[in-house]
């Protein structure tokens, strides 16, 4: 424990140190390289690099509880997809006049390689494909939720790299030591500085907030932060998930006042403002009002004690006891999984919904179990 908070003082002192250090923060002045007739575009790449990572993490994560290996790959082949798709959409309308307006191109609104994708239609995209997911494996969403609820900060994190390469999502001038120094893009060759008179990249005059960055290193808090009170705490039922929400929209709020993009006003407010307010207010209800211990699985059997699709959601006591000696709760009747793909039997769906089980107080619940 010793050795892991000495490294991480020693990297937050060695990030201070650069930062306090530095004249400015340069910026790429190519964000696409041409692999023979292929390009390689940054943003892309980050995007990719970031759902990796989000797989690597919640991948631990689900199997600590009980989770088959991999199976957040059969979440993320309908999650992704849906998400993207989700975070174009939610581009798109919250900034119409580039697509509908005077002089807009509505085919660029396929152009998704050229940035501007929405976190919010992101995550609702990615919710309802990761829904029809569970309902396809015959797992509880919110188990899902929960333990996603770290890697999805951390791809935000990494893809934010993708804004850092196109020159985009900066705030207004600073003479702070970290300000950020931002290229002139080229209207006609996508991915590349325009070059001045002397031939090399042309230069915004001035300095700039980097609001990518201060979204990249909240991003990293949120995802620290979530996974140090959910060890803790031991949220359950979309409560970690709700307490990502609620931490990620504190800090969009204020970053995305600093931005000076083009965006909707809306009552003297940029639309991303009121949109973070509204789904903050929305989290907290959700968190602060539901209840329930943190949710584990086992995996089904039929009545002769062969595996079958779904999995019944257990809490960590009945967990134990399954991995102990294959004890099951009462109420798992072989196969019974649930259309919705919450596979939480009856017995255990009480538990769950106690209105008096904070969930954090695992060991003093009663488990009620026999031998199969």
């Amino acid at each position: 424990m010793r050795g892991r908070a000495g490294v991480w003082s020693w990297g937050v002192g060695a990030v201070g140190f650069w930062l306090v250090n530095l004249a400015s923060i340069p910026s790429p002045s190519t964000a696409v390289w041409q692999l023979g007739p292929v390009p390689l575009r940054a943003y892309a790449l980050c995007i990719i690099a970031g759902i990796v990572l989000a797989c690597i993490v919640t991948d631990r994560r689900m199997r600590s509880r009980g989770a088959p290996p991999w199976a957040v790959l059969d979440i993320a082949v309908w999650a992704v997809p849906f998400g993207i798709v989700g975070a174009r959409i939610y581009h798109v309308l919250s900034s119409p006049d580039a697509y509908f307006g005077a002089g807009g191109d509505l085919v660029k609104a396929l152009y998704i390689w050229e940035g501007g994708l929405g976190i919010w239609g992101g995550v609702a995209g990615g919710a309802v494909g990761a829904w029809l997911a569970c309902r396809q494996l015959g797992m509880s969403f919110s188990f899902v939720a929960d333990t996603i609820a770290v890697g999805l900060p951390l791809a935000q994190a990494v893809g934010r790299l993708g804004n850092w390469f196109n020159n985009e999502l900066y705030g207004g001038k600073t003479d702070l030591p970290w300000g950020l120094q931002v290229h002139v893009m080229s209207d006609t060759q996508p991915g590349q500085a325009m070059l001045g008179p002397d031939g090399e990249p042309e230069l915004r005059e001035g300095l700039y907030h980097p609001t990518f960055l201060y979204e990249l290193l909240w991003n990293l808090g949120v995802a620290g932060v979530v996974y140090a009170l959910d060890k803790r705490f031991k949220f359950g039922r979309g409560r970690a998930f709700a307490l990502y929400v609620m931490l990620y929209t504190l800090g969009r709020g204020w970053i995305e006042a600093m931005r000076t993009d083009t965006a909707t006003i809306i009552g003297g407010m940029r639309l991303n403002v009121w949109t973070s307010i509204i789904v903050f207010l929305g989290a907290a209800a959700f968190f602060f009002l539901r209840k329930g211990p943190q949710e584990f699985l086992i995996p089904n059997v039929d009545a002769d004690g062969e595996p079958v699709k779904g999995f019944t959601t257990v809490t960590e006591a009945q967990y134990q006891a399954f991995l102990a000696d294959g004890t099951r709760p009462d109420a798992a009747a072989p196969g019974d999984g649930g259309e919705d793909g919450d596979s939480t039997p009856k017995a255990v769906s009480d538990e769950f919904d106690d209105p008096s089980d904070e969930g954090s107080d695992l060991s003093a619940q009663k488990t009620s179990s026999t031998k199969d």
